[in-house]
């Protein structure tokens, strides 16, 4: 049989999911293999270096470079706090005398007899990792991070915008293609991930951010929505920065499309359970999904599958992510072995599937993406 090598989209209620929490530079990972973390918790801690604050001090003390080190009052590598005495002229008359403040709290870097510059640098900045997920840390990198695995149902979006983020899942929509409305969304949904069916509006996302909703789901989403969310217009680039208030996953693509029946149903047997979801997302130079984690799913999940990506087989889920057909959910129905022409002229391997409502395509196997069971 043929095998066609396609970009998988996992949606499957039943997966084994690791994930890395890395320092952005050396500190303390606070936890030891084998020991079970909290999405909440701190794993790995560090502090990078403060921001620098040059300071002309010669022409403020009317001195020169090589006088300088005599009118300091602080040394290098000595604490000052905002406001405390730096250095100071010490005239025959003690009117005359000039008094300059630190700006800011930190310690003295530097002090140039040469450039008669003084640098102070701010105090480190905290950073704390956080484990995301519920699940074990199940190995770590001494001074970097550690690897946290769980079990349970993982889906991946198109796109998102937005952080980490975690809650319980609570269902607004009764059906993968209505249209979830602003009136729905209430005080109870307050820390809550909300999960629509088809578009995702601008008027909701709003009404979700001022009740204090955790993340919002749903099937698409407008362009023109997003810009007004962002302020500006996205273009190519990495997603999960933005600080919008809360996390927004779209599941199929841009527009009004409805949630794939599947991912639909996974979620709503998902609700009222804890889950962890990330709007991060890159399309170029390679690829990083949204997703939504919902663990321990049940007592008895099975083991993820092992080893790299199976060949693309009669009777796989997948996703069209072209025109004209873009956004289908179908299953594979046949595959060529033969290359066919396409309206450009070359000639590639196709696929024959056969959408949900029973009509047939064959497309190009480059415009489709596999949903993994």
């Amino acid at each position: 049989m043929a095998h066609a090598y396609t970009p998988g989209l996992r949606v499957t209620k039943q997966a084994t999911i690791r994930r890395e929490r890395r320092l952005p530079l050396k500190g303390e990972v606070l936890v030891v293999p084998g020991e079970e973390v909290r999405r909440d918790q701190v794993v790995a801690r560090t502090e990078l270096p403060g921001d620098v604050v040059s300071l002309n001090l010669v022409n403020q003390l009317g001195a020169s470079p090589g006088e300088l080190a005599g009118y300091m009052l602080k040394k290098e590598g000595e604490q000052i706090e905002e406001g405390e005495p730096l250095a100071e002229t010490r005239p025959l008359i003690k009117w005359f005398k000039t008094t300059i403040k630190a700006p800011v709290s930190g310690t003295v870097e530097s002090i140039s007899s040469v450039t008669g510059q003084v640098i102070l640098r701010k105090a480190p900045r905290p950073v704390e990792v956080l484990a995301y997920i519920d699940g074990t840390a199940v190995e770590t990198v001494p001074e970097e991070g550690v690897i946290v695995e769980t079990r349970g149902a993982f889906i991946q979006g198109i796109f998102g915008v937005g952080g980490e983020c975690w809650g319980e899942l609570m269902m607004l929509a009764e059906t993968e293609g209505e249209v979830l409305d602003a009136e729905r969304i209430g005080p109870e949904c307050a820390g809550k991930i909300l999960v629509g069916g088809s578009l995702i509006s601008y008027p909701v996302i709003e009404k979700a951010r001022e009740v204090g909703a955790a993340g919002l789901i749903g099937g698409g989403i407008r362009d023109q929505d997003l810009r007004q969310l962002l302020g500006y217009d996205l273009g190519v680039a990495i997603t999960g920065t933005e600080e919008i208030g809360l996390t927004v996953i779209v599941t199929e693509g841009f527009g009004e499309i409805a949630m794939a029946r599947k991912t639909f149903e996974i979620l709503k047997e998902c609700c009222g359970r804890e889950g962890s979801i990330s709007g991060a997302t890159q399309i170029r130079a390679g690829v990083l999904r949204p997703e939504i984690i919902v663990p321990a799913w049940d007592a008895e999940i099975e083991e993820a599958a092992k080893g790299g990506q199976e060949g693309l087989q009669v009777g796989d889920t997948l996703r069209v992510i072209r025109v004209p057909h873009f956004g289908s959910i179908g299953q594979v129905s046949d595959l060529p072995s033969q290359l066919r022409e396409v309206e450009s002229g070359a000639k590639v391997r196709v696929l024959e599937v056969e959408f949900e409502d029973g009509s047939r395509a064959v497309v190009p196997r480059a415009n489709v993406e596999v949903i993994e069971e």
